[in-house]
């Protein structure tokens, strides 16, 4: 009778674990392999000749050892930190307050505003830099020409990329604008799952939106909101197109890389692709501990509440 029991106990906890296995044996072969070649072209040294020669000579640590003794790398880490972290704030923020816009407009206005977000979501990238560029450019921009007619300075001939700060503030606006739609759709979707009747009973008792919001609302997105900051960050981390594009590849310098140019940079630029690829694996482990410590800190502040 005990081990029938026990057998019983072993099948409901081997359940989950068959179920999810397909999956992780996917992943694993997907990108076990990639990761396993990266980890080794990392410990070589691997330039054009070796390229041209198909074998890499070993060199150790040496690749990771130039890479955390370079100065380049901790400014380019700090400004990435700096800049994913507004991004993702960004996005997050307006997002919600996008989606808690549909739920309150009109059902002709949430159609026209809900395809508005998949028009912007199925853009190409570099077609919205090409456009967005445009409208920013200094000579002939309509940006510029909109804040002058607006009376809200003199902004003719404005070189919104005269600095690193604005160069970055372009892209960020571009970026965010780009990553909008899918975190107001997302949170629209989980807003759809608040039951009404607490809403309800919550007005009765006399609470307003904003107490209606935090105790209620809030902590049935917080998973939602928790793996979409996530995969913000992971998304942000790592961005390229925008900032490469939109930046120049003529103003690009060191004091406004960001990890993806710096990767770039080093790795394929100078064919060195032996530091390109311990660049790469640094890339992922602090992706994966910022990630680590969010989802640490986003669970504890659940368990609290």
């Amino acid at each position: 009778m005990t081990s029938r029991r026990h057998r019983r106990l072993w099948g409901r906890t081997a359940v989950p674990y068959a179920l999810i296995a397909p999956v992780v044996v996917t992943i694993a072969l997907i990108l076990g392999y990639p990761l396993y070649f990266l980890v080794r072209l990392s410990l070589q040294q691997y330039g054009l000749f070796e390229l041209i020669r198909h074998k890499g000579v070993g060199v150790g640590l040496a690749n990771y050892r130039s890479v955390l003794h370079d100065q380049i790398f901790w400014h380019t880490l700090l400004r990435t930190i700096v800049f994913t972290a507004a991004n993702v704030a960004l996005t997050m923020v307006v997002g919600l307050l996008i989606a808690l816009l549909l739920v309150q407009v009109s059902r002709p206005v949430r159609v026209l505003l809900s395809s508005g977000l998949v028009l912007v979501w199925s853009m190409p990238v570099v077609v919205a830099v090409q456009v967005w560029y445009w409208m920013t450019n200094f000579e002939n921009g309509v940006v510029n020409y909109v804040l002058t007619h607006l009376h809200l300075g003199s902004f003719e001939q404005h070189d919104w990329y005269a600095s690193t700060f604005s160069q970055l503030s372009m892209v960020t606006l571009l970026i965010v604008w780009g990553a909008l739609p899918f975190v107001a759709i997302t949170l629209y979707a989980g807003l759809a799952q608040v039951p009404r009747d607490l809403l309800e009973a919550a007005s009765v008792d006399g609470a307003g939106a904003w107490m209606k919001f935090r105790d209620i609302t809030l902590p049935i997105l917080r998973p939602i909101l928790l793996i979409l900051t996530s995969l913000s960050i992971i998304w942000d981390f790592g961005v390229f197109t925008q900032p490469y594009l939109l930046i120049g590849q003529s103003k690009v310098t060191p004091g406004n890389f960001l990890m993806s140019i710096y990767l770039f940079e080093e790795g394929y630029f100078k064919s060195d692709y032996g530091r390109g690829a311990a660049i790469s694996l640094l890339m992922l482990a602090i992706v994966g501990v910022l990630s680590i410590v969010y989802v640490r800190r986003m669970v504890r502040i659940g368990v609290e509440t």
